[in-house]
């Protein structure tokens, strides 16, 4: 390893696992990884001597290796009376069944102080006391660990510093996307899609928007995903979209439906076949005929919808069978639109209660997700300075079951 001491690289961790048949990929992005310093993946460095230059890497890791197993140890059951009651814009937490939340609001478990942010999962509640599992989510699972080396440079003097354990960073928010022991996560209790603003969208909307909701990275990370989710000379419906569709410039279309909330952004929308004004949260039934469609996006709009459950059924209907309904996000929002539960939701967790959405359809199948972090921040963009990281992407994705119309 004395070859890479004095050298740093840029590196993606992507990390694949599987839990209840549901994909799940996983990606961060390393910007300066210090071999002399930092904790790689087990086996990456004997790879990198053994093969000078090598730029991919695979390493599959079975359970317990990377992680330790789960352990009935780090289970406790707490009583309801122990358990404090903390606010989140301005919402007091209510521990419900599969949720996440900071193991500080726990008393009396051996060597948790109020500071505490490390995550808990809610694995059952009683009447009298709450299950919190520490165990780390993807604990017992397999994983896969894909490395990216985009390059080895040499390091300039350096003086102190801190030492990254690159795997734990990669592995720091995955697993909590997916269900707890099979059963569904309590999202959708304690008004869950309520908002601050009740009036109609309309209202809200009637003033267009012509700017970008996430930054130059992330709309490049989504556009590629969707290039290659989405084949060319498909029929796509761009839903709840605006004045542009994130779509990779050399993706050839059949056509291209977008339906907004404002014509000026719609009318704005170049690729755009079909432009239709319809509010999802008042008629979350779509203006289209049954199987239209070959994919149906959506793009950092999820977090707006009060009636999902509705709109996820009908965009079955207007999909082709095994047609994909893919959603993409980030960790930014109108705080007046968003609804109830979602700033309270660890971002992993919001993954999660996308599924759920499709999962309570039960009219898709090979749900998949993606998540990409770390990259950095475009030096264009105005919070470039302020925020050292661009964007994250987050992504779900299903096909229609061919039965179901």
């Amino acid at each position: 390893m004395k070859i890479y001491d004095d050298a740093l690289a840029t590196m993606d961790f992507s990390v694949s696992w599987e839990h209840d048949d549901i994909r799940h990929t996983d990606c961060q992005h390393a910007q300066r990884v210090n071999f002399w310093r930092d904790i790689l993946p087990p086996g990456l460095s004997k790879t990198m001597v053994k093969q000078p230059g090598v730029r991919s890497v695979s390493l599959e890791f079975e359970a317990g290796k990377v992680l330790q197993p789960p352990s009935p140890a780090s289970v406790y059951r707490v009583r309801h009376a122990d358990v404090e009651k903390r606010r989140i814009s301005g919402i007091e937490l209510q521990p419900r069944y599969g949720r996440f939340y900071p193991r500080g609001i726990l008393r009396g478990v051996p060597g948790v102080f109020r500071e505490n942010i490390q995550p808990f999962r809610c694995a059952g509640l009683d009447p009298k006391t709450l299950t919190a599992d520490f165990n780390h989510p993807l604990a017992g699972k397999k994983l896969v660990v894909d490395v990216a080396i985009h390059d080895v440079r040499s390091k300039f003097e350096e003086h102190g510093g801190t030492s990254i354990d690159w795997i734990e960073a990669a592995l720091t928010g995955p697993g909590m996307q997916a269900r707890a022991n099979g059963g569904p996560t309590d999202f959708f209790a304690d008004r869950t899609f309520a908002r601050t603003d009740e009036n109609e969208d309309g209202v809200f909307y009637d003033r267009p928007r012509l700017v970008n909701h996430i930054d130059d990275t992330a709309i490049g990370i989504i556009s590629q995903l969707y290039g290659r989710l989405i084949r060319p000379g498909s029929d796509v419906l761009d839903l709840m979209g605006s004045w542009t569709s994130h779509l990779p410039r050399d993706l050839e279309l059949k056509s291209l439906s977008v339906l907004g909330m404002n014509m000026d952004e719609l009318n704005a929308n170049p690729r755009a076949s079909e432009r239709v004004i319809h509010d999802l949260n008042l008629r979350p039934a779509l203006p289209f005929g049954d199987g239209r469609f070959d994919a149906v996006i959506c793009t950092v709009s999820v977090e707006y919808l009060t009636r999902p459950f509705e709109v996820f059924e009908d965009v079955a209907r207007v999909l082709k069978p095994g047609g994909r309904f893919i959603h993409t996000f980030s960790n930014r929002w109108f705080p007046p639109k968003v609804i109830r539960v979602w700033p309270e939701l660890h971002e992993f967790e919001r993954i999660g209660m996308v599924l759920e959405y499709f999962l309570k359809s039960g009219k898709y199948r090979e749900l998949e997700t993606y998540s990409k972090r770390g990259l950095p921040r475009p030096e264009n963009d105005k919070y470039c300075g302020q925020i050292p990281y661009a964007d994250p992407v987050y992504a779900v994705w299903g096909q229609k079951v061919p039965s179901q119309g």
